[in-house]
């Protein structure tokens, strides 16, 4: 046949065959939980702001003589209307709970506070 070239040695290639896709394939579950957590995160500002808007509807609603919480409800997006939360106390404080992405996650509530005027 052909001539062996390494002199009875083995190449570094055939000795490092697959170990890269073996790193890859154990930086895979970090890569995902990291994008995960980042989702998660953005989801919960989401859920934030949409309190806030959803506050100052309220208190919209309030300054003309309406409850706040349907005006509140209305302004939330659909996911974020099950547990809704709204008082009026020093405004209108209005929670919404954080959707989960991640099983596991204790549940959570933000919560938005407006006052327009008098209340």
């Amino acid at each position: 046949m052909y001539p062996d070239k390494t002199n009875g040695r083995r190449s570094r290639a055939g000795e490092e065959r697959g170990s890269a896709s073996l790193e890859l394939t154990g930086a895979i579950p970090i890569v995902l939980l990291a994008v995960l957590v980042a989702a998660q995160i953005a989801v919960a500002g989401h859920a934030f702001w949409s309190a806030g808007l959803a506050a100052r509807a309220g208190a919209r609603a309030v300054l003309t003589g309406r409850p706040p919480r349907s005006a509140a409800e209305h302004a939330l997006p659909g996911p974020l209307r099950g547990d809704l939360r709204v008082s009026q106390e020093n405004g209108v404080r209005v929670g919404v709970r954080i959707p989960q992405l991640i099983p596991g996650f204790p549940v959570a509530h933000v919560y938005g506070l407006s006052s327009l005027g008098e209340s």
